[in-house]
């Protein structure tokens, strides 16, 4: 025997043990589900923007109060522990006029300044954004759900929800008159609790300390939704 025919022997035997093999091996009932848990979580996690503006004829001198002012702030904060306070985003811009030819000219510099609040305390964090109203805009706020709180949720949906995918696939065992079950494939997805839910506050001016009294704030709640799709094969 040629070693091209041996060859193609080898093939062919593989070929017809595999074919063997298939014949063989049951098939049984395949049925997609899903399950689902969700669940209302409290939102513990405040987040609120705060900003001057300023204009000045000096660029330089116009960084300078703006540094100053956010400084200032940073240093308000020092006071409260439970609020984490950084610095945003700053920038400045020039300001044009028109001259009687119509031509611009530079007339001034704006500039703006941000300070950022994070906190799970809402009372200091209310406390907080009162004092620096004396001086600062609020942009706004927003409150979502902290990522420990959001994470310790999740594997106690996890954990029910792939009980009740169990738990189905039992009954639809039972509802067939099958033996037994088997897992094909199981899928695990998360919805909600991730995206902050803003409160429609928004300062159009300065306010003076006397009548900005501290706000008191409700964070709301988010719904946090865990899925599990998957596979089973039912065994007689």
């Amino acid at each position: 025997m040629s070693a091209f025919s041996l060859r193609l022997a080898t093939v062919l035997l593989l070929a017809s043990t595999a074919l063997t093999a298939m014949a063989e091996t049951p098939t049984y009932q395949r049925v997609d589900f899903s399950t689902e848990v969700a669940r209302e979580i409290a939102n513990d996690q405040l987040n609120a923007t705060l900003s001057i503006e300023l204009s000045d004829k000096n660029p330089g001198r116009l960084a300078q109060q703006l540094t100053l002012a956010i400084n200032d702030a940073l240093k308000k904060s020092d006071a409260y522990p439970t609020v984490k306070a950084s610095s945003g985003n700053q920038q400045s811009w020039p300001i044009y006029g028109s001259t009687i030819t119509s031509s611009s000219k530079l007339e001034s510099w704006r500039g703006r300044s941000e300070i950022r609040l994070e906190s799970r305390d809402f009372k200091a964090a209310g406390e907080l954004i009162g004092l620096l109203q004396e001086k600062l805009q609020l942009n706004g706020i927003s409150f979502s759900v902290a990522p420990d709180t959001r994470q310790k949720l999740e594997d106690t949906l996890t954990t029910e929800a792939i009980d009740n995918f169990r738990t189905r696939a039992d009954t639809i065992r039972k509802a067939w008159n099958a033996k037994n079950f088997k897992l094909v494939q199981m899928g695990i997805g998360t919805a909600g609790g991730n995206m902050p839910q803003p409160v429609m506050m928004r300062a159009s001016k300065v306010m003076d300390a006397e009548s900005a009294p501290s706000p008191t704030f409700a964070g709301g709640e988010t719904r946090l939704t865990i899925n599990v799709s998957g596979s089973i094969e039912l065994q007689p």
